[in-house]
């Protein structure tokens, strides 16, 4: 496929770096997004603005979704006005959303009876890697389609993997979720560790990140815990989502998952301080505030 006319629909934190390289890949990209100012950006670049998601369906080849939650994901593919009665027969649907996997083989379903071929493609890497363009990316659908859009995922990504049919990419981002929210508790208990030793924890990661326990949010976010920074990279209430999809998938499937269920229980209690809007990372305060009082 060459230079085809690519629809954005959610221009997030995420979502604004993914579309940029689109656009400086040289293909023309219409962007809807709820609020048009988190949009400027994308529009000085060169994209064109579209006032709904159905004019974008109407006119794009291509549609990537990139919004908050399965209930977003629902409306703006399934809803009258949405993606699948308005998309042009042979149009190519793409959500990096990361959204429920029975969600995924709906929309597949929805699509293929109006001749559209759609994929689920949720994405980890964060802003650092939706920036750099080096996201990982894991695709549900079929192979044809994969091979067809494949070259742009390419620029949005550099480990672009189909993992099987409709709803197996957002069944591997479970998996990428479930391992990181365990992970994310030992790191930050790792680095609360080392400051109460007395240690220098920027040394510390020196040493610990190169070897059996280094990890993307051990070599990114701790640094930004040490710092005090905690905008997100990831928010705090869609890894909450994240968590809930996981969580309900793992008991459709009988299986037992109590580090998940611990973090997301860490996790709520942010939530109901207020800090949902912060980034993953500032779990850190959450476990620092108990180990002051214990």
């Amino acid at each position: 496929m060459t230079k085809e006319k690519i629809g954005f629909i959610g221009t997030g934190v995420m979502g604004q770096s993914m579309a940029g390289h689109l656009i400086d890949a040289g293909y023309e990209v219409l962007v809807y997004t709820r609020t048009k100012t988190r949009a400027q950006a994308l529009l000085e670049k060169g994209a064109n603005w579209k006032e709904t998601v159905q004019e974008v369906a109407e006119q794009s080849d291509v549609i990537i979704t990139m919004v908050g939650y399965p209930h977003d994901v629902k409306e703006i593919y399934l809803g009258k006005e949405g993606i699948i009665h308005n998309a042009k027969k042979g149009c190519y649907t793409i959500d990096m959303t990361t959204s429920s996997p029975i969600l995924a083989r709906e929309i597949y379903q929805a699509a293929k009876e109006k001749h559209i071929h759609a994929l689920d493609a949720p994405v980890s890497g964060g802003d650092i890697g939706a920036q750099k363009a080096t996201l990982a990316i894991m695709v549900g659908g079929d192979f044809e389609a994969f091979s067809a859009v494949t070259p742009i995922l390419e620029k949005m990504g550099t480990n672009i993997v189909l993992q099987g049919s409709a709803g197996a990419g957002q069944h591997t981002k479970m998996c990428n979720q479930i391992a990181i929210a365990s992970n994310m508790m030992g790191v930050c208990e790792a680095i609360l560790y080392a400051e109460r030793a007395g240690l220098d924890p920027n040394t510390v990661l020196k040493s610990i990140e190169t070897g059996a326990a280094g990890s993307w949010s051990l070599s990114n976010l701790a640094p930004r815990m040490i710092k005090g920074d905690f905008e997100p990279g990831f928010y705090i209430k869609h890894f909450i989502k994240d968590m809930k999809i996981a969580i309900e998938s793992a008991e459709e499937m009988e299986l037992y998952t109590p580090g998940l269920k611990l973090a997301k229980s860490l996790y709520e209690q942010l939530e109901k301080q207020g800090d949902d809007s912060k980034g993953t990372q500032a779990l850190y305060t959450l476990l620092k505030q108990h180990a002051l009082t214990v």
